[in-house]
């Protein structure tokens, strides 16, 4: 029955290690169940409960990581993306000036087409098509953005009329413990230590209650409920311009992010074949787009396949049986929603500049001593914090890769592809109407 539902063949796997490594995986990642609720917190003002938010999160990682269990048989773990779910907030939703509900619609839109995407197995090919660079410095500039936002969250960064930003006066509680909590969540990730950011973030809380910041009621509750935002979508600007650049940022961002993951993930555990090719990439990436649609259907932001699984393939996880565990920690965790949500930004915005640490590593693979690479890949990763947008950040970058291969004559035009080609005139089309 294992091996039908999760692919788990006792000849060659242990359900023990398989066990340990969901509970591993699932440690990574669940920051996530105290972090993404401290994004959207934003939101509330616009009627997107927190509460709502945090058991949305969870059954988004549920239905994804269930899918990726039976569906394709693999020990990944999915839930709300960190950076897409900061665009949603900061970018759709409060840099736009759109409502919540416009944001959900674009992610319920997005996940429809990477399910159709997936069928006809165009994500692979695409893929294909885009500069590397560029696909490194979104990762790097959205690394950028979530850890400018995360030291903003903790009241590090604040606002300076003379300069745009600067450091806060390091003279109250919730930065004091900020500061701590980026050296405990700095220390438990340099000593490689198993769900070290979650750690990181009940320490820091845990260390914030003497000191007045953190303030916990009770543990234990009943779910909050989805209601106030489940199926909450808005169709009448789904013809819009905005929609459409939204729309394609979303799939742009969570199909490198996700691409990228499995292709990692999978090489570690040598889950490829003689030539390179990943096993069963095409259940995969559908998987992911099933999560992606229902979480939007649910009431959060973009799904996808965390990067943490790599801790659980680590400890010796290789078939559905690790994800099967990692659904049925989520599934508990339901029942804790006052501790998690009772975390203060004081003690994730840490974990923000941690994970943007993590993301920022892949400035290695841009070709810096190419200035036709360079360039554009700079302009993606530094305009994203500075513009507060991570579409900006890709649509400039974008625009300059075309005008520096450019540049070089025949020998860089040889190296635009058609794709690049129709998203430099779609962007150029763009900032045309904006200035209008």
């Amino acid at each position: 029955m294992l091996k039908k539902l999760f692919g788990f063949d006792a000849t060659q796997h242990n359900l023990r290690t398989e066990i340990f490594a969901g509970i591993t995986t699932f440690l990574t990642m669940a920051y996530i169940l105290a972090v993404n609720p401290s994004i959207f917190s934003a939101l509330e003002p616009q009627g997107m409960p927190t509460s709502s938010v945090f058991t949305a999160t969870i059954l988004a990682a549920v239905v994804g990581t269930l899918a990726m269990a039976v569906y394709a048989k693999k020990p990944f773990g999915l839930a709300p993306g960190m950076g897409i779910n900061a665009f949603f907030v900061f970018g759709v939703c409060l840099g736009m000036g759109h409502s919540w509900q416009f944001a959900l619609t674009a992610v319920f839109i997005e996940g429809l087409i990477f399910i159709f995407l997936s069928f006809f197995k165009i994500r692979e090919l695409v893929a294909n098509s885009i500069p590397s660079g560029i696909k490194a410095a979104i990762g790097c500039g959205i690394g950028l953005f979530i850890a400018f936002i995360g030291l903003q969250n903790c009241g590090i960064i604040v606002a300076n009329p003379n300069t745009q930003v600067s450091l806060a006066n390091f003279n109250t509680p919730s930065v004091h413990l900020a500061l701590i909590g980026i050296v405990i969540c700095g220390f438990m990730v340099v000593r490689k230590i198993p769900g070290g950011l979650l750690w990181g973030i009940l320490l820091t809380s845990i260390i914030g209650i003497p000191m007045g910041v953190t303030h916990w009621e009770k543990i234990v509750s009943t779910p909050p409920s989805i209601a106030p935002i489940f199926m909450q979508f808005e169709w009448s600007q789904i013809f819009s311009w905005d929609m459409l650049i939204v729309v394609f940022t979303f799939l742009f961002v969570d199909f490198f992010d996700t691409v990228g993951t499995v292709i990692g993930v999978s090489m570690k555990a040598n889950m490829v074949d003689k030539d390179g090719k990943v096993h069963g990439v095409g259940h995969m990436l559908m998987a992911d787009a099933i999560a992606t649609t229902a979480g939007a259907c649910l009431g959060t932001s973009t799904t996808t396949t965390y990067v943490e699984s790599i801790a659980g393939v680590a400890v010796g996880g290789r078939t559905g049986v690790t994800a099967f565990v990692i659904v049925i920690c989520f599934l508990l965790s339901l029942f804790f929603s006052p501790l998690f949500l009772a975390i203060p930004a004081a003690a994730t915005g840490p974990v923000l500049v941690i994970v943007g640490v993590i993301m920022i590593s892949n400035t290695t693979s841009v070709n810096w001593d190419d200035y036709s690479e360079a360039i554009p890949a700079f302009i993606t990763l530094f305009m994203m914090p500075l513009s507060y947008s991570i579409s900006d950040g890709i649509m400039l970058g974008t625009i300059m890769y075309v005008l520096m291969k450019l540049s070089k004559g025949k020998e860089g035009i040889r190296q635009i592809t058609p794709t690049v080609w129709v998203l430099f005139v779609i962007f150029i089309i763009r900032y045309i109407q904006k200035s209008l």
